[in-house]
């Protein structure tokens, strides 16, 4: 049996090329899957822009907007394991452009939708088709690229999702303002059909197939119950604040705990006889991937929770339109733009310590942030939020990409697919536990009768929350081990 983790497999040489990939990657390689995670990242944070407008225009319900969010990360975060591991089995190129075609047909059914019950449909129809793609894109870099290359495709890859994350809001602010062909919302989902087009006809050229060695099975008891397990997690965590946590948020978490136990003793059996897991336990067993992992699920509960207080905070509280939020948060690109391109340098300087150094400047970010809101109150500028804008956004772009190397950078080809959509997981499952925290904070904080002058101290309040979080994980890097694969 081949053995697929990380601890004592011997690295490949810089100028090895994995089983698959013949002769140097293609130019074109790191640019096309990378386009690949930007479209999918962009429409996680995209959608929020165009909620205002799609409700007046379709009518949906209060709980049909709701599920247009909610769906699409439900499905996405459900999925990745599961689509990870069907790349490592099916061909990760063969994945990932099934994956572009449905996320393509998803979106073109979302920006014609005409009911909020459609729109929904194609929401979740797009969530499972960014899980069957999004974990191909970190397959992908990690088999194909080796040596150096590889830490700094993974800059790379950091540097697209965030973009995406930070610049979500203004892109969809410019569409809506542009109103193409009179298109408005539609726009932030019409425009992935002629871009994912042309991702799908330069793959097959560009990016060459990869998959796991020998011939593996699929691990159907183990897809369904990861399936059940993070729907039984994720699902009360987008549903539960809205609904005041009834008993059933509390009883499905309760069997997530369960399933989760039934799922780790069904793969190490698997294992055990010989078979081929939908996930490798013994990556557990690698002080990088495992810590790693918790890091990951730490920082990303900071972030798509800091977007929507902010957003909130701009929009509602202080009167911005979309595109004026947007540019503000446009700072925070700035800052993530300028540290994410150089976080390989910080890396091989500071190995582990880079990411603790990225949490703390977010922490700085967030407390500066925190402080001016407060000052300002109801009349100040909102230009002077740019300041702690960029600092946090600097301390984005150190974090992302070393903890992606740092998670994946030991684990073996066979389990490269399987291992990215844990990673991607965590990321999603993160972002679900930090919105719903900070829902509960923020929220609770505004009080019933919302008006725009509780903003404000509501903001301030989920930015406590936020230090905590950057504090947590400046901490938690500290169980890495002293060379981290990001300085590898």
């Amino acid at each position: 049996m081949t053995t697929e983790t990380d601890r004592g497999a011997p690295a490949l040489p810089p100028t090895a090329l994995p089983a698959g990939s013949p002769g140097a990657p293609h130019r074109l390689v790191l640019p096309v899957v990378l386009a690949g995670v930007f479209v999918t990242t962009l429409d996680f944070f995209i959608v929020n822009v165009a909620i205002p407008s799609l409700r007046t225009d379709i009518g949906a319900s209060s709980a049909a907007v709701e599920w247009v969010v909610a769906g699409f990360g439900l499905a996405y975060g459900v999925g990745l394991i599961t689509g990870g591991r069907l790349g490592d089995l099916y061909g990760r190129r063969r994945m990932f452009l099934l994956g572009l075609a449905l996320f393509t047909v998803a979106s073109l059914l979302c920006g014609i939708a005409r009911t909020g019950d459609f729109l929904v449909f194609s929401r979740v129809l797009q969530g499972l088709a960014a899980a069957l793609l999004a974990p191909q894109v970190l397959a992908l870099l990690s088999t194909v690229f080796t040596g150096a290359a590889r830490n700094k495709v993974f800059v790379g890859y950091g540097l697209a999702m965030g973009l995406a994350a930070v610049f979500g809001q203004l892109i969809g602010g410019l569409l809506i303002e542009a109103d193409i062909a009179g298109w408005g919302w539609r726009s932030c989902f019409l425009v992935n059909v002629p871009l994912c087009s042309l991702i799908i006809g330069l793959t097959p050229k560009v990016v060459p197939e990869a998959r796991a060695e020998g011939r593996p099975k699929l691990d159907l008891a183990g897809v369904a119950l990861v399936t059940l397990a993070l729907v039984a997690l994720v699902l009360p965590l987008v549903e539960g604040r809205e609904q005041g946590w009834p008993v059933w948020t509390w009883v499905s978490f309760g069997a997530f705990a369960v399933l989760l136990a039934v799922f780790v003793g069904v793969e190490r059996s698997v294992a055990a006889r010989g078979g081929s897991p939908l996930v490798n336990m013994g990556s557990f067993g690698d002080r990088a991937f495992a810590a790693g992992l918790a890091c990951q699920l730490v920082f990303w509960t900071g972030q798509a929770s800091f977007f929507l207080v902010l957003a909130l905070y701009l929009q509602d509280g202080r009167g911005l339109t979309a595109l004026q939020a947007g540019l503000l948060f446009a700072a925070i690109g700035a800052g993530y733009l300028h540290t994410s391109m150089n976080a390989s340098k910080y890396a091989a300087r500071l190995g582990r310590q880079v990411l603790a150094v990225g949490a703390l400047l977010m922490l700085a970010g967030l407390v500066v942030i925190g402080l001016t809101a407060d000052r300002l109150g109801m009349d100040g500028n909102t230009a002077w939020l740019v300041p702690g804008l960029v600092i946090d956004g600097a301390g984005m772009g150190l974090t992302v990409a070393p903890l992606a190397s740092t998670v994946l950078a030991r684990v073996g080809p066979q389990y490269a697919g399987a291992a990215s959509g844990v990673l991607t997981a965590g990321l999603q499952i993160g972002n679900a536990i930090g919105v719903a925290v900070i829902g509960v904070v923020f929220f609770g904080s505004l009080g019933e009768n919302r008006t725009a002058s509780s903003y404000p101290h509501a903001f301030t309040q989920g930015i406590v929350f936020l230090v905590a979080v950057a504090a947590a994980l400046a901490l938690l890097v500290q169980a890495l081990p002293r060379t981290s694969a990001a300085a590898e």
